[in-house]
Formats: C-alpha cells, structure tokens, sequence
C-alpha cells in the first residue's frame, strides 16, 4: 500500500474497512493477479469490471 493512501489513512480521510492493513497487501496482490488472468482469458475492462460487480452482488446476498 502505498505511503500516500496511509498518511490519508492515518488523517481518518481513507479506509479500508475493518481488517488491519496488513490483510489488505495479500489480498491486493491476489486480485492483481486475478485481473492479469481475467486478461490472459481475454476480458476487456468492461467485462471484468461486470463480473467483479455481479460476482460480489451474488456473494453480498448470500451473506445476507
């Protein structure tokens, strides 16, 4: 994460929900690499954005 994004952090102006940064880095590297996937499969921007919105939707719900 980037030394910015934390002294905004620090000032109460950015946050990252409840889990402490250090969760934040391994699972910012996961997505990355999924994304690079996403890519290789040959989605646009557009579509990966779709998926990512109505896959986490789906996963919203059956939270809930």
């Amino acid at each position: 994460m980037g030394k910015a994004y934390r002294e905004l952090e620090h000032q109460g102006l950015a946050a990252l929900g409840d889990a402490p940064l250090s969760e934040h880095e391994p699972l910012r590297r996961e997505l990355l690499r999924w994304l690079g996937r996403a890519r290789t499969a040959g989605l646009d921007e557009e579509s990966i954005e779709a998926l990512f919105r109505t896959t986490f939707r789906t996963h919203i719900e059956e939270e809930t």
